[in-house]
């Protein structure tokens, strides 16, 4: 009894590495990614992919299972919005511009509909839902008197030092997407996704303000008062609205190589038969 049952333990294993053997594809990927970015904030609150600007970056992908997938990014681009181009009148008075850099650099998984793997002719393509977090990093700039100027130094909400926000920033990037294998060595993705950001700080204009603007060149100096008052006639300065939405929008195309580790797919299936000898 005990020679069947470690018979039948042998055959077992055997069975299961031949099973990982014959489906020995790479868990890794290594791609790079090109997009769009925009954002929705005080200036720009009612119009997706408004100055859309191009983003790019690196990606890694690691297949944990064949509906997981751990991902990795670093993404650069840029923002801008001005209120010289919006429709609503109050904000246009208003007249205030930006622009910035993002640097990005977030990790999370991507959850598959269907099974996936490189190569595999039954599953070339899923669904997937991206769920990460991260860091991204901001430097919020004005052109002010056709001079382009930083505006975190200044303080032009009347923030004191110590009580300016950071130019490094934590988000949450949540989105939806399509992948596709193109062989055993690369696959195609697509997917948009909007940032959950924890700052009201992107373009300068946060939640707040000081009802008495005219302080604010006595607190910051004569720059961060003028730049905090630039309304057409004086009566737009307090406007502010207290949302920022980050956007980006990817395609990606990545490259695999074999490591000699196999990545878990648990859709193959073997028949056997035992047959017992008269």
């Amino acid at each position: 009894m005990k020679k069947l049952l470690f018979s039948l333990f042998i055959c077992f294993s055997c069975l299961k590495f031949y099973a990982q053997q014959a489906n020995n594809w790479s868990r890794s990927e290594l791609g790079f990614s090109l997009g769009t970015m925009y954002y929705i904030g005080d200036l720009n609150q009612f119009r997706p992919f408004y100055e859309t600007n191009l983003a790019g970056g690196l990606m890694y992908r690691f297949h944990y299972h064949s509906r997981l997938t751990l991902r990795f990014n670093y993404t650069y681009g840029s923002l801008d919005a001005d209120d010289k181009d919006s429709k609503i009148i109050i904000n246009k008075n208003r007249d205030l511009n930006f622009h910035t850099d993002i640097h990005e650099l977030v990790g999370g998984i991507e959850f598959h509909y269907l099974p996936f793997q490189l190569g595999h002719k039954r599953y070339p393509g899923t669904a997937y839902i991206l769920a990460q977090c991260g860091a991204f990093y901001m430097n919020p700039k004005i052109n002010y008197n056709n001079q382009e100027i930083a505006l975190q130094p200044l303080g032009t909400e009347g923030q004191m030092r110590g009580q300016r926000y950071d130019k490094v920033q934590f988000c949450i990037p949540i989105g939806l997407g399509a992948k596709f294998s193109l062989g055993k060595s690369a696959s195609f993705s697509f997917d948009v996704a909007n940032r959950k950001t924890f700052t009201d700080y992107i373009d300068d204009v946060g939640a707040t303000y000081y009802p008495n603007t005219n302080l604010i060149p006595s607190l910051n100096g004569t720059l961060a008062g003028s730049i905090s008052n630039q309304s057409i006639d004086g009566t737009a300065i307090n406007v502010r609205n207290g949302y920022v939405v980050l956007s980006h929008v990817s395609s990606s195309l990545s490259f695999a190589k074999k490591y000699g580790l196999s990545a878990p797919f648990n859709e193959v299936k073997y028949d056997f038969n035992l047959v017992k000898k008269s």
